[in-house]
């Protein structure tokens, strides 16, 4: 019994947490139209890498946004993640190549998405200029929705199984 009242209370919150953000005029979950917008942005990003455009890559990012690379570049700020797209786009990845692999998207609030991208690099230089091999790397980003419109507040990118064994 205790369960069934302990569930009927959650039911009950979610009634009117939701409930009051309706009245407050915020849009409810994010829907189909919202993922398809948040889609859309990352294939922009992709092509922006590919074209080796720093501005372009960088032009979905907040004012205040934070961007990790997968070497541990942090960037903040909208014109320091363009700046430092752009350095990254013209020295290391000058011939590199980006292909997406999987996206998925959840909503945490309606206005909140969280992106999970994994995609394949080839390309890339390493510091000491050697060609590195292609490799996987997963990203988490984090989009927000201001004035109608989905952008990024975080970027964090890391390794795809760096350390597993070649496959036989």
């Amino acid at each position: 019994m205790k369960q069934i009242n302990a569930l009927a209370a959650l039911v009950a919150l979610g009634v009117v947490t939701f409930g009051t953000a309706s009245m407050s005029g915020a849009q409810q979950t994010g829907g189909n139209e919202d993922e398809l917008e948040i889609r859309k942005v990352i294939v922009e990003m992709t092509e922006g890498f590919n074209n080796h455009d720093g501005k372009a890559a960088a032009r979905m990012y907040a004012p205040d946004a934070r961007f990790v690379s997968v070497r541990g570049d942090m960037m903040n700020g909208h014109a320091g993640i363009e700046k430092g797209l752009s350095a990254i786009l013209s020295g290391r990845a000058k011939n590199a190549t980006q292909r997406t692999m999987d996206v998925t998207v959840r909503f945490i609030r309606p206005d909140v998405a969280l992106a999970n991208v994994t995609n394949e690099l080839s390309g890339l230089v390493a510091p000491d200029g050697h060609a590195l091999p292609s490799h996987q790397e997963l990203s988490l980003r984090v989009f927000v929705k201001e004035a109608g419109v989905w952008q990024i507040a975080a970027f964090h990118n890391t390794l795809v199984a760096p350390f597993a064994p070649p496959p036989r």
